[in-house]
């Protein structure tokens, strides 16, 4: 295993995956695009294979078996490795926290509950800080501009980039002390996870 994985969101997707089961690429392909995880990177079976060989060399996850049916290719079966867990918490770390790419930071946000809640919390409280600066600077621009009569057709993307950096600052804002609620429900559910594994593969 290399000392320090670079890993895609799609990466940590698969690794996140096989921490419900074992399974095969083309049970992961179908999984991820029952669930629409397809709305936030696109997964076509050529980059998901291509990504699973990657953490294979890489030493994330691991051949357990291989079947067959029928007349069809033989299917790898896959398990994530203690160490593809690790690597899993620890992008999530980094991404959730202050992540300024968004793609990334919604993939971490999807799988924030492999970390414990605090943990969680702390994260989204120092994004929702870094978000706040953000503002504050982009709302100081737009008043500069304004004070020198800069039309609005240059300030569209700026205007449009506060709008949305005030509503997810609202969204977390609330967000954060239902997470931190013991009445939030967060970690590991094993049993929901299997009915929902079975359930897409009776589909």
């Amino acid at each position: 295993m290399v000392k320090d994985p670079a890993l895609t969101s799609l990466g940590v997707m698969v690794l996140a995956l096989l921490s419900e089961g074992d399974m095969h690429p083309y049970e992961m392909a179908r999984l991820l695009r029952a669930r629409r995880d397809d709305r936030i990177i696109p997964i076509s079976n050529g980059t998901l294979y291509h990504t699973v060989s990657r953490l294979h060399g890489q030493g994330l996850l691991e051949e357990v078996g291989v079947d067959r049916d029928g007349n069809r290719p033989e299917r790898t079966t896959y398990a994530v490795t203690p160490a593809g867990a690790d690597a899993v918490r620890e992008w999530v770390r980094r991404e959730l926290g202050g992540s300024r790419r968004q793609t990334p930071f919604r993939v971490a946000l999807a799988e924030a509950h492999n970390l414990d809640r605090d943990e969680t919390v702390e994260l989204l409280t120092q994004r929702l800080a870094l978000l706040r600066e953000e503002l504050a600077t982009i709302g100081a621009s737009l008043d500069g501009a304004g004070t020198r009569d800069v039309p609005e057709q240059y300030l569209l993307e700026p205007i449009r980039h506060r709008l949305m950096l005030q509503a997810e600052i609202d969204w977390l804002g609330a967000l954060i002390p239902r997470i931190s609620s013991p009445d939030f429900s967060w970690g590991p559910d094993p049993d929901h996870l299997l009915a929902k594994r079975k359930a897409h593969q009776n589909g």
